[in-house]
């Protein structure tokens, strides 16, 4: 197993049937975890690769009717070396 995990951004708050349709998509047999965090905007899902794709779960939470507005990097890279002073 090949567990990843994608975090994307949405636009509109999600209504009450959108957050019941993505409850069932915890359901899908390879859908490990999924969090909501409202005040960020976003969703993580966490899945198995070895059963499912991103392009996959992008579809399945958009069928769900949440509007999603970008995939969001899961860490920030880290900021460049400070260049070295000649002396």
């Amino acid at each position: 197993m090949t567990q990843l995990d994608v975090l994307y951004r949405y636009g509109v708050p999600p209504t009450e049937a959108s957050v019941l349709a993505m409850a069932k998509v915890r359901e899908v047999y390879g859908v490990r975890h999924m969090a909501l965090d409202e005040a960020k905007k976003t969703v993580r899902i966490e899945y198995d690769a070895s059963r499912l794709t991103e392009p996959v779960i992008f579809e399945l939470l958009r069928r769900a009717g949440l509007d999603i507005v970008e995939t969001m990097p899961m860490f920030t890279p880290p900021p460049p070396p400070e260049p070295v002073a000649a002396t």
